[in-house]
């Protein structure tokens, strides 16, 4: 484990006394504070839980909030709820795609921002919506999508 990891992943686990209960508030701590969940970062949760790797692993893919692969460093979620689908969120999500060259789950090669798309909002009477970092956008069509990405900068 490189030295720099090691050191910020021993800051995370000092909040911690390696009880199993643990796990999935270390795996949260982690993510935020790597941006994600590298390998080495999970056999290392794994050593001070004494639990094997595949265990850490597999609850760090089992729950959708967990990622083990680097995002962006801006998130932006289209709802493709029935609402906003009825309402157009294809064209908003073909039209985010377009302008990053990116699919939902991916991030762009600058990882400036992640794309995915999310069951529900509940902001319904707002459809289409599109979320940038924790600021809704609602009512969206796909000319606003330059335009919001360029003002959400």
């Amino acid at each position: 484990m490189e030295p720099d990891i090691k050191k910020q992943l021993d800051s995370v686990l000092s909040d911690y006394e390696g009880d199993l209960s643990e796990l999935i508030p270390i795996l949260q701590s982690a993510q935020e504070r790597f941006g994600y969940l590298p390998e080495e970062v999970m056999a290392g949760i794994a050593r001070f839980l004494k639990l094997a790797p595949s265990v850490v692993y597999g609850v760090g893919t089992f729950y959708a909030q967990f990622k083990l692969n680097p995002t962006g460093r801006r998130s932006i979620k289209v709802c493709r709820g029935t609402a906003c689908h009825v309402r157009g969120a294809d064209r908003i999500l073909q039209e985010i795609e377009r302008k990053l060259n990116i699919k939902p789950g991916g991030t762009t090669e600058d990882r400036e921002y992640s794309l995915e798309t999310i069951a529900c909002f509940g902001s319904c009477a707002l459809a289409p919506v599109m979320v940038v970092d924790k600021t809704v956008y609602g009512r969206m069509t796909p000319p606003r999508v330059a335009e919001t990405l360029a003002d959400s900068n």
